[in-house]
């Protein structure tokens, strides 16, 4: 099952979700910020799937700016990025879209094409 993980007030997001609906891709929402995925659901993904640390973080978002993590994030633990991310859906890159074989943060027509379309 394919999980789209999106916040209300992002317009990214809202792109995102109507490119799914319009390619009648079934999906289960979660809103990012009140229920961001596990820790223990992060690590899973750092290990199954083979994107950097980095890539799971919203670099251009107030809370990573807010609290220095261009310096930090370089230097995280799995289980620190872990952490950090489940408990704060704000410094997630959004949306964040998965499967049992996938993974995207963001939104760019041409991955989604090839990644989530059935």
């Amino acid at each position: 099952m394919k999980h789209f993980y999106c916040y209300h007030n992002c317009s990214t997001c809202k792109k995102a979700q109507q490119w799914l609906d319009t390619h009648h891709i079934t999906y289960t929402a979660t809103d990012l910020v009140a229920t961001p995925p596990t820790a223990a659901q992060f690590l899973s993904w750092f290990e199954q799937f083979d994107h950097p640390l980095k890539y799971y973080f919203n670099t251009s978002g107030q809370h990573y700016r807010q609290q220095n993590l261009k310096a930090l994030v370089p230097t995280l633990t799995p289980q620190q990025a872990a952490e950090l991310l489940s408990s704060d859906g704000m410094l997630i890159k959004r949306p964040l879209m998965v499967d049992e074989h996938h993974l995207t943060c963001g939104f760019k027509v041409a991955e989604y094409t090839d990644k989530w379309s059935e």
